[in-house]
């Protein structure tokens, strides 16, 4: 049985306050992108020579991650502990950039939970998976729906953002990722806490052409003073057309938003030497 997990961009991300476990609350409106992994499970054969319940092989894009500390395997874990279940194979293509603030990760881990639920009968139904998904990462809640929504808390609290989809539609998603790694943790370090002059909930309800002046990712600021060629890029897409531009998550992936399709000749021209995409929203 076969799951494609998707990815994800962030609509504005604020940093709000500072937990005393050191963990941060913030304000952000998720929002899924049709680009995706590949995820499968099969059967272990009760012959098969492995100490684990469940066997990992990823291939596509390489990931520097110990198998039993990949969110596709911790997933497993997480359910057996609750539920009987067989040992399997997962094979994990991945097509969606790693560390790029797009969730790959935490979508791959949640739409386990996900595959396993559907394929062995669990009915956990979505409440319950969303509280295991939670258990693995802060954004991981919003990929068991990965429907538009508003997260708070450290992003595992969700609520409907019922403004965004309509506001996107038809528009082209230019996504751009430099080969530069963020340290997520090191990305928080940087940041002061404090609450926006506007929800980014109440921004997105809005018209797209009020973005630019009103929706804001906290991180840009440190991240953009560390790396200036992720601002470059920011402002090349703004050069091109876009109505909206921003970095997603903590980096290092920048989009931006056209109402028309910038072409993929100029987009090939101007960012030839990053990962590039051009999306149909």
């Amino acid at each position: 049985m076969i799951i494609f997990p998707c990815a994800k961009i962030n609509l504005g991300l604020n940093i709000v306050s500072e937990c005393e476990n050191g963990y941060h609350n913030i304000q952000t409106v998720f929002y899924p992108i049709p680009i995706y992994d590949a995820l499968e499970i099969k059967y272990m054969d009760e012959k098969f020579p492995s100490v684990n319940p469940c066997d990992l092989k990823v291939s596509g894009h390489s990931i520097e991650c110990d198998e039993q500390d990949n969110l596709v395997i911790r997933a497993y874990n997480l359910l057996a502990a609750d539920f009987k279940l067989p040992r399997v194979h997962a094979h994990l293509f991945k097509n969606i950039p790693s560390q790029a603030g797009l969730g790959g990760g935490s979508s791959d881990g949640a739409y386990m939970i996900r595959l396993l639920d559907e394929r062995f009968r669990l009915n956990i139904g979505i409440p319950q998976m969303e509280r295991y998904a939670a258990h693995l990462g802060a954004d991981c809640a919003f990929f068991i729906t990965a429907e538009a929504a508003y997260g708070t808390g450290k992003g595992e609290i969700l609520e409907p953002a019922d403004g965004p989809k309509g506001n996107l539609d038809g528009y082209y998603l230019v996504l751009i990722k430099p080969d530069i790694n963020i340290c997520t943790r090191d990305a928080y370090r940087a940041i002061v806490p404090r609450l926006p002059a506007k929800c980014c909930r109440d921004v997105v309800r809005e018209s797209i052409e009020t973005w630019k002046d009103n929706l804001v990712n906290d991180f840009e600021v440190p991240i953009f003073a560390a790396h200036p060629e992720l601002k470059e890029i920011k402002d090349k897409l703004y050069s091109l057309g876009a109505s909206y531009a921003q970095m997603s998550g903590s980096g290092s992936s920048i989009y931006g938003l056209f109402k028309q399709n910038p072409g993929l000749g100029t987009i090939n021209r101007e960012f030839s030497e990053n990962y590039h995409r051009i999306l149909k929203l």
